[in-house]
């Protein structure tokens, strides 16, 4: 388990509360389903690596207290995330874009 999320009692597909957004994020880089990686820095930046091609990016909530991402020049994305549990474990979050519904489930890489 991630020494950051130790305390949370969450079970599969909760809602990741707007007061661990930040957390949750920033515990461990993400490996998705699709083998891309994403790392989410506390300062709000965000590195997406998709086939060895880094795109840089940004992330926050928003005053509405929804995650949000945008990739320069002019791409942005609101998602609803949820936490992702096997076992009793945290591992990973998953994102589902708020206007397409699209899903992305990405797992806690604990040795990146």
């Amino acid at each position: 388990m991630l020494e950051s999320l130790a305390g949370f009692d969450v079970r599969d597909g909760d809602p990741v509360a707007t007061h661990d957004l930040a957390t949750a994020v920033t515990a461990a880089p993400l490996q998705y389903t699709a083998g891309s990686r994403q790392w989410f820095l506390a300062s709000g930046l965000t590195t997406f690596v998709e086939n060895g091609h880094p795109t840089e990016g940004e992330w926050s909530v928003d005053d509405q207290g929804r995650f949000t991402s945008f990739w320069p020049p002019s791409y942005r994305a609101t998602y609803e995330v949820t936490w992702l549990v096997t076992c009793g474990q945290i591992t990973g979050l998953r994102f589902v874009d708020a206007r397409s519904g699209d899903r992305f489930d990405g797992r806690f890489q604990m040795n990146a």
